[in-house]
């Protein structure tokens, strides 16, 4: 570099150090890209920009990558270890041709492979975001996808330097571009060119397509055929004029669509920087990378996450920015819809739908329109399969309506592939989880309103960690490969189609989705602590023996994963303990032998929620530990033949992902860590219980228990009246869940939910428990209940069996 080139980088970095502040995506590129930094480094830029290069340099500095402006030494030369790939514009003219110097360098590179056949060199792909407005249809973005000049990128660092974004992407090898390709001029250009692409799709990425004109796009809705033989078809019924059911169309439009506003966004990033800040000691998030990729590769994106707050809206809109992506457009009941959170939300991507849509065609094709405009025009959504707001903690079964509109959309022709990407929500604190609990006890469900808002705002205060992690991305143009190999046969463009496929296909996609997101659960301190002492009968442990138990859950997750994105905290069980503490939802008591830790009975309610986040992760192993606890021993066939009875109905239940093969090789592990752990004995074929370890293995037995124990009363109905109609089945199991939970100090609200008594009848219907009048089989449901009432204590059973005898007097 020249001495008069280094003056000006310093002159130039005077003001850049005040002005400009970034986030850079990903926020530990070292990781989450394999780069190697024993390997060289050339950084490739879109546009020849010193701005640009000295805001990486900052960037690379802070993330421990080597400094673009220090020379690489190869094959003794000196060559530059930064490349523009673009002159970009300038004040007066604007040319884009590739700088000669930049083919020369990509030309001297490859001829280094040539001659040294061990130099890999990394090129890393590596741009700076300044202005994230796609723009609108009306009037495109000046710089969405091109350079800025100099009077531009002046004025755009005065607004908006501070809110910049330094993106790298993954490394492309030389090596292999040389031994793959050669080493001649003609490489040289075809790298500046798939560079050139790869930063469009990138900037397209973070800023998305361009906005609709919003009475433009009401007009385009109007004319489209569907809706206007819909306006045709409802004025004819009801023999009104064409133009009033036009007017009530127009009327639905304004009241579903969204109104995206890039200075909402960008103002709101800085309000919920706060509000985090404020509420939560961090956010965790994972997997972003990969949503990355899709975005960039052109697919069309719908994010369907668990609902567990509303702050489940906000959250993954502001992790989304921050991770370099366009913060979706977002499917919301419309009782949010109220002033003033409606009109935020609609500006902040949010477009409103009715609880139903039933006997109301017109809406429903008003709506369906709409989504088809917003996958055609390329505009990620979001929407919560749940259908609301979870209260018991637990997963509950999707609704399927935006899923089969979803595919619908397929049909009318869509180009890009669709991906829907799972996400799991998780927090320390979910602030509504007080009203849940006094819902799930009858109190009736307030409505959404202003005064909520004040009311939460004003009750600000530190919720611990936060938790968003995607899932495994499930492509639905294969699945649908797979599973209506024709598909493609039924695509209209005109009128919405729903064939014989579409149900059952949308139903499998429907489980396989909320698989994925329980998939992807985070077990955080909260959740752990909240496990142990639930299990506990008291509710109530030493800190020894919470630190203990809470070890053998950590080992559990870390030796046997749940899944390739489910994740476990790295911190120890003694700072994860000291962490939930800090949450003050505990009580610490003291005496001469140290300090018990407890839930007192309100709280032990609410931690049931937390639990039952995670409760999946533990189910198998709590399923042997529980056998063991009953048991002093058990063959390993009987074992395993009473987890694979089971298993259908906890997989319904939690939404867990293990086929045949994979739960017997997930089972051997389990037992594997268990033994190494020392809480079972392994002796050839028959497995032993440890007796120095019963504590913690009747502790990780409990976790499933209350499970079990709503098994066992449905199983007695069963058993006791095989010819019992469904909806008395779950009305009497209910009855007998509320009597044993006061019976026994059932503390989980969600034991007697008559959603996992519906959800149970379901399974085992599938399985083969009932013939097809959906009465039991008598001999299969006995066995089944011989097998649940082995793994539940004496007192319980009597119980069960008791309230059972009374009922049928």
């Amino acid at each position: 570099m020249s001495a008069r080139q280094s003056m000006y980088h310093k002159l130039l970095n005077l003001p850049l150090s005040v002005l400009v502040k970034t986030i850079s995506i990903p926020s530990d590129p070292i990781a989450q890209l394999d780069l190697d930094l024993s390997r060289p480094m050339v950084y490739v830029l879109p546009f020849r920009s010193h701005t640009d290069l000295l805001t990486l340099r900052s960037s690379c500095l802070q993330l421990g990558l080597p400094d673009p402006l220090e020379p690489l030494e190869l094959g003794g030369k000196t060559l530059r270890r930064y490349v523009f790939i673009s002159e970009g514009k300038r004040m007066f003219e604007s040319s884009d041709p590739v700088p000669q110097e930049s083919i020369e360098l990509f030309t001297e590179l490859l001829e280094l492979h040539k001659r040294d056949s061990e130099l890999d060199i990394q090129l890393v792909p590596a741009s700076v975001v300044w202005d994230r407005n796609p723009g609108n249809e009306s009037r495109p973005a000046a710089a969405t996808l091109q350079a800025m000049n100099g009077l531009q990128k002046f004025y755009t660092i005065l607004t908006l330097g501070r809110d910049s974004m330094v993106r790298l992407s993954n490394a492309v090898s030389l090596r292999y571009m040389a031994d793959k390709h050669g080493t001649d001029t003609t490489i040289a250009y075809k790298l500046a060119r798939v560079a050139k692409i790869h930063f469009s799709r990138q900037k397209l990425a973070a800023s998305g397509p361009n906005l609709p004109n919003r009475q433009a796009l009401f007009k385009r809705l109007l004319a489209s055929k569907a809706i206007d033989k819909a306006v045709q078809d409802e004025a004819e019924s009801r023999n009104v004029p064409v133009e009033k059911v036009r007017k009530e169309a127009i009327d639905m439009m304004e009241e579903i669509a969204a109104d995206f506003s890039p200075s909402l966004i960008r103002y709101g990033d800085r309000v919920l920087t706060w509000l985090w800040n404020k509420l939560y000691q961090g956010i965790n998030i994972n997997n972003a990378e990969r949503v990355r990729k899709l975005a960039q590769d052109g697919h069309e994106i719908v994010y369907v996450p668990c609902h567990r707050s509303h702050m489940d809206y906000l959250l993954l809109s502001y992790v989304l920015y921050k991770e370099g992506l366009v913060p979706p457009h977002i499917a919301a009941g419309v009782n949010l819809n109220f002033f003033p959170a409606g009109p935020i939300f609609r500006r902040g991507g949010a477009f409103f739908l009715r609880r139903t849509f039933k006997g109301n065609r017109l809406y429903s094709t008003v709506f369906r329109e709409y989504l088809a405009e917003l996958f055609a025009k390329g505009y990620s959504v979001e929407y919560f399969s749940e259908g609301g707001r979870s209260r018991t903690g637990r997963l509950l079964p999707a609704k399927t309506g935006m899923l089969a509109m979803t595919i619908q959309a397929m049909l009318r022709g869509l180009k890009r592939p669709v991906t829907l990407v799972p996400v799991y929500i998780g927090y320390e604190h979910v602030m509504e989880v007080s009203t849940y609990a006094k819902e799930l006890q009858g109190k009736r469900k307030e409505k959404e309103n202003f005064s909520q808002v004040v009311g939460i705002v004003r009750k600000l205060r530190n919720y611990g960690k936060g938790y968003v992690n995607f899932g495994e991305p499930i492509p639905v143009n294969h699945f649908l490969n797979e599973k209506a190999p024709e598909w493609q046969k039924d695509i209209d463009p005109i009128e919405p189609q729903r064939p014989n496929w579409l149900n059952p296909v949308v139903n499998e996609l429907a489980d396989r989705m909320m698989t994925k997101i329980n998939d992807a659960a985070a077990a955080n301190a909260l959740t752990l602590c909240a496990t142990a002492l639930l299990a506990s009968r008291q509710r109530a442990l030493s800190r020894e023996a919470l630190e203990q138990q809470l070890t053998i859950y950590l080992e559990l997750l870390r030796q046997v994963p749940y899944s390739a994105t489910s994740t476990v905290p790295t911190d120890s069980a003694q700072e994860l303990v000291e962490h939930a503490l800090s949450l003050n939802k505990f009580v610490v008591e003291k005496d001469s032998l140290g300090e018990v830790i407890s839930l007192d009975r309100q709280q032990a309610i609410l931690m049931t929620f937390y639990r039952n986040n995670i409760i999946h992760l533990f189910a198998v192993p709590s399923l042997v530990a529980q056998m063991l606890t009953f048991k002093t021993s058990v063959h390993r066939s009987m074992l395993f033949d009473t987890v694979r009875r089971l298993y259908p109905l906890l997989k319904a239940e939690l939404f867990m992902s293990f086929d045949d093969a994979s739960l017997e090789s997930y089972l051997d592990a389990t037992l594997i860590e268990m033994e190494r752990q020392s809480l079972i004995i392994v002796d050839g074929e028959t497995i032993s219980r440890n007796p120095a370890k019963l504590t913690q293995l009747q502790l990780l037995g409990r976790t499933i228990a209350e499970t079990l124990q709503r098994y066992a009363i449905t199983l007695t109905l069963f058993s006791h009246e095989p010819d019992t109609s469904k909806s008395d089945l779950e009305q009497q199991s209910q009855m007998m869940a509320q009597r044993l939970s006061r019976l026994h100090g059932i503390n989980a609200p969600e034991f007697f939910d008559k959603g996992v008594f519906s959800t149970l009848l379901n399974s085992l219907r599938e399985e083969g428990y009932l013939n097809e009048d959906d009465h039991a089989r008598t001999d299969k449901v006995e066995a089944l209940r011989e097998s649940v009432f082995g793994l539940i204590s004496p007192e319980v059973q009597l119980t069960i069996e008791a309230i059972q005898s009374h009922s049928a007097e």
